[in-house]
């Protein structure tokens, strides 16, 4: 059978950016940072924490309509991201009830902000006031199952959990289905809530978040040469995927997705295996690639290895690629941060405008690409999407109109 073009036919960002399709495309084309210090963390006297959170009125009516107000923050996120792409789409849930929708969403962690509130009872009450609902509800499968059970009827749900690359992933699956005629609509994305205590104290002693909360606007520098640390952020974006033959427009067509793993001790050498395997499945040729929404978390050491890699990848060429990384705007929201860029390159590809890499100032020479840290209107048909995780995963998605 020929395989189905695919198209996104709706976008839900959840970020501090903004929410929904108009007010984070507003946001994120603007050169600033929406990292602030973490006021909430400051009772636990163990040092300041910051990061980029969502404004909750922003989802508020949709979350207390959807009478999801009580559940984990991450699924919060998820269920609002699903309601604003099926809006953008000129969709409800109750619309695509008898479409058989599938949905898939990948995320990092379970929800923290639910075993925090745990472990604190337990901590004053003693270990007879756990909560058992909490393994439930705190779980990375419970995201689906939670936007399944309000769209109602049949639907097929899916979690996935693969690091930082859950929420391109969960994307990718989705078109995959979607392409070999499977299935004819789909909910997918990515969501992530970690700015708690825990895992936020971890991530930090990790080295993988700020020890100071001096200049937090300043903190995320993506490629910069005097970065040192990515900072975490909060949020989802889910989007609608249909066949190409929807009556609906499309913001952008998945062209490829693929994924592979970092051999053990070779940090993001498994990005170039995604790329290149990407490359195959879209059909496409290095030549045509005019964008790239980088990884770029603001990490020394990653930073400068996706870097390299895409220098191996792409030679001189590199040089008249326009690179981008979101991150210093809206930090790294983990499993949702693929999500996030994939929303972010297609409606630059259809704006015709790259956002900016905030904070991105001095160049670095071991990260010799083409960055700005001021939008650009560029016009441009072919995107590549990176996405990298800790873990050793690595995940890649084009993009084209």
């Amino acid at each position: 059978m020929k395989r189905r073009r695919v198209k996104i036919t709706g976008l839900g960002p959840v970020t501090p950016a903004g929410c929904g399709r108009v007010d984070f495309w507003r946001g994120i084309l603007e050169s600033r940072s929406y990292v602030r210090e973490l006021q909430a963390l400051a009772k636990y006297k163990s040092g300041d924490f910051v990061g980029a959170e969502v404004d909750d009125a922003a989802i508020t009516d949709i979350v207390i309509a959807l009478e999801a107000d009580k559940l984990p923050r991450h699924t919060q996120f998820a269920i609002a991201g699903a309601e604003l792409a099926l809006r953008d789409a000129g969709l409800s849930l109750a619309s695509v009830r008898d479409l058989d929708p599938l949905v898939i969403a990948g995320a990092s962690l379970m929800d923290f902000g639910v075993m925090n509130k745990v472990m604190d009872r337990i901590a004053k009450t003693g270990p007879d006031f756990g909560v058992p609902s909490a393994v439930f509800s705190s779980s990375v499968s419970a995201i689906s199952g939670s936007i399944a059970e309000r769209i109602g009827g049949r639907t097929q749900t899916m979690a996935l959990q693969s690091a930082c690359c859950s929420g391109l992933d969960a994307i990718g699956h989705a078109a995959n289905r979607i392409a070999a005629g499977e299935v004819e609509i789909a909910i997918c994305g990515g969501t992530e809530a970690p700015l708690y205590f825990h895992p936020m104290l971890e991530l930090r002693m990790a080295g993988l978040a700020p020890a100071t909360a001096e200049l937090p606007g300043r903190m995320c520098r993506p490629f910069d040469q005097w970065r040192t640390t990515g900072v975490i952020g909060e949020g989802a974006c889910l989007m609608v995927l249909e066949p190409e033959d929807s009556p609906r427009p499309a913001h952008a067509y998945i062209d490829g997705y693929a994924y592979a793993t970092d051999p053990v001790g070779r940090p993001l050498e498994g990005l170039a295996e995604a790329i290149r395997l990407a490359l195959a499945n879209a059909g496409r040729r290095l030549s045509e690639i005019e964008c790239i929404n980088a990884w770029g978390p603001g990490h020394k050491l990653v930073d400068r290895a996706e870097a390299q890699v895409l220098y191996a990848t792409f030679g001189a060429a590199l040089a008249d690629i326009p690179v981008v990384s979101i991150k210093g705007a809206i930090g790294n929201p983990l499993g949702a941060a693929g999500a996030i860029q994939v929303g972010a390159a297609a409606l630059a590809i259809a704006d015709e405008m790259i956002p900016p890499t905030v904070n991105w100032q001095f160049p670095d020479p071991d990260c010799p690409l083409n960055l700005s840290a001021k939008a650009r209107a560029v016009s441009h048909h072919v995107t590549l999407v990176n996405s990298h995780g800790l873990s050793g995963t690595n995940a890649c998605l084009v993009l084209s109109n």
